[in-house]
């Protein structure tokens, strides 16, 4: 076979994957244009006021968040990820016996030394 020819087979196994991909952006599209061109046009005040719940804003709505609460939605992301390691190693730890015992006792103890390391420069305060 010539590298044309090789080329060409190559690229038809992944055909099914771009028109998988066409089809969903096409999907998005039809679905955004035809929601655009049926929907009721009726502007209001109520309706082109930034809040429709009732009550008027009594401040801006792009105020900012405090840094501590970044910090502690990551380290509930970091230690909940660690969870999530936990319970594949449960299932297959008579599989890797004693080295894996030793390789999570490892892992546990990084994650120990990091919770110790926030918790000692008030990351975990909420106040």
């Amino acid at each position: 076979m010539s590298g044309a020819e090789l080329l060409l087979d190559y690229l038809s196994r992944y055909f099914p994957v771009l028109l998988f991909i066409l089809i969903a952006m096409g999907f998005g599209v039809v679905t955004l244009l035809v929601s655009y061109l049926v929907h009721p046009k009726f502007p209001e005040t109520e309706k082109l006021s930034p809040y429709e719940c009732g009550s008027e804003p009594f401040s801006d709505a792009r105020m900012p968040f405090p840094v501590r609460y970044y910090i502690f939605a990551m380290l509930f992301v970091i230690f909940d990820i660690e969870v999530i390691f936990l319970y594949p190693w449960a299932v297959v730890f008579d599989k890797i016996g004693l080295i894996g015992l030793v390789e999570m006792l490892v892992f546990i103890g990084l994650f120990l030394v990091a919770y110790v390391y926030a918790w000692k420069k008030g990351a975990l305060e909420w106040d």
